[in-house]
This record gives C-alpha cells, sequence and structure tokens, in this order.
C-alpha cells in the first residue's frame, strides 16, 4: 500500500513546512493566504505536491487535497503536527492487520489542555464516540471515501463562519456512508505549541458556534447532548461563564440554526 500526507497549512512554503513537521512520504500540501501557485519537487525520496490558494478556510484546504489525493491511504495533517520517525510505516502496518477497516484514529499527543483522546486499546468508533477526534489523528482509505463523495463542509473550521467542528462532520458523514472505523493504540506524532487560528477562549461565541454544531451533528439529540458536553467539562470551559449561561448559549443557538 501507499500513504500521502494531506497538510492544511497557512502561509507555509513547502520544504521549510516538510523539515518542521517531519515529513518522510508523498504528501500534497495545501497552503491558504498566498497567491496561487503550485509546485512538485522531490524530497528524501518522496514526492511533494504543493498549492497555495488566496481562499481561506479549513476544510476548504482539505477538501483541495482529497480530491487530489492517489495513494491507497490518505493520513490528514495540521502544519503543527510534528510525526514520528516511521509513522508511515506504522499507518500502513496498521491497515494491514485490520483489513476491514475503512478508517484508523491514531494517538497524536495534543498540547497540554487540549487533549480529547487517547486510544488505549483497538475498538469500534461509532457516532457517539467519534466527537472527541480531530482530523489529524485520522487515517482513511482513500479510495472509499472518494467512492462515497464525502468532503469537508466548508461552514466550520478556521477560517469559516463557525469556528470549528469540520473535522466531526466529516467523521459523522463517513459512518452515515458505512465506512467502518476503529481506534489503534499507536502513538504517529505530537502537537508543537502554537497560538490556535480559531480558539480565543471560552466565550459566548465558542459556546454559540458549538450550538450550531451540535444542532448539525445530533438533530433532535442536540439539545441533550449539549447538556452532556458542558457536564463533563464545565470545571475546564466554564470557569468565567456558568454551565448554565453556557447551556443557554448552546440551546439558543440550536434553536436559530436549521441544521
Amino acid at each position: 500500500m501507499t500513504l500521502q500526507l494531506l497538510v492544511a497549512a497557512m502561509n507555509k512554503k513547502p520544504v521549510e513546512l516538510a523539515e518542521e513537521m517531519g515529513i518522510h512520504s508523498d504528501a500534497i500540501i495545501v497552503s491558504q493566504g498566498e497567491r496561487y501557485a503550485c509546485e512538485e519537487l522531490c524530497l528524501n525520496g518522496h514526492n511533494i505536491r504543493y498549492f497555495s490558494m488566496a481562499e481561506r478556510g479549513v476544510g476548504l484546504s482539505r477538501n483541495y487535497s482529497l480530491q487530489r489525493a492517489s495513494a491507497d491511504i490518505s493520513l490528514f495533517a495540521d502544519e503543527d503536527i510534528i510525526y514520528e520517525p516511521e509513522y508511515a510505516r506504522e499507518v500502513l502496518a496498521a491497515f494491514e492487520a485490520h483489513p476491514q477497516a475503512d478508517m484508523l484514529f491514531f494517538n497524536v499527543q495534543a498540547m497540554p489542555g487540549r487533549e480529547t483522546y487517547c486510544n488505549t486499546d483497538f475498538g469500534r468508533v461509532r457516532w457517539y464516540n467519534s466527537g472527541r477526534y480531530p482530523t489529524y489523528s485520522l487515517a482513511v482509505r482513500t479510495r472509499r471515501v472518494h467512492q462515497k463523495n464525502i468532503n469537508f463542509s466548508l461552514l466550520f473550521g478556521g477560517g469559516a463562519k463557525y469556528s470549528n467542528g469540520e473535522d466531526s462532520l466529516f467523521i459523522r458523514d463517513c459512518l452515515r456512508a458505512g465506512l467502518k472505523a476503529y481506534r489503534v493504540p499507536v502513538t504517529i506524532g505530537h502537537e508543537r505549541e502554537r497560538e490556535s487560528t480559531w480558539f480565543k477562549g471560552y466565550n459566548e461565541k465558542f459556546f454559540y458556534d458549538r450550538g450550531v454544531l451540535y444542532r448539525y451533528l445530533y438533530g433532535g439529540l442536540a439539545g441533550v447532548m449539549a447538556l452532556r458536553f458542558l457536564l463533563s467539562h464545565r470545571e475546564i470551559m466554564c470557569r468565567e461563564i456558568s454551565w448554565r449561561e453556557a447551556c443557554g448559549i448552546m440551546r439558543r443557538a440550536i434553536r436559530e440554526t436549521d441544521g
């Protein structure tokens, strides 16, 4: 099998970024915030396809690279991930060991305070436990995603109207389409510290955008899932805005959204 790393970046040059991330596989890099350009180069024996564009939106970047992906396995990436030297071999070995899997979620160590998951065993991922996983933890069988014509939302994520959630919606759509997802206790990299492009604190916009996302994700169960989310994370997220106020903001967003 073959693998491509699909990288969403901002104002980055291909060689510089590949060295920062420790890229040791074929890759497609889409860098936003620049003039239109494309370039193809060979780095450490691997083919790197580089595209730059002026438009903003992480969903747009991910769709652009996914539509051009040609390897058997596509591993999604952000520019702030630093990969283990053997990440490509580890990912391919996991897919070979689990031929029934269309999607695999790997461990990528997040910055302190941003951790949402840690895979300690192999197991099935379903709609009710998929929301914890970021896009950069996910690798997919490219052909299966192309067959189902699944894309990332342009409404959610950095640079879009609503601040995050494109990853959860993409995973939801994959599961709805019948793709089989599993978690594996394999670590392939870690997140380096940098300022978030979308997170500005647990403010009103954060909770409103989360309410809109839950309406799209859970439909009629959005209110219940919002309450579950706030009760689970209230000690961290509800220091400036009380969990009751946050719940009101999320419920207002749910009511005002035709998801």
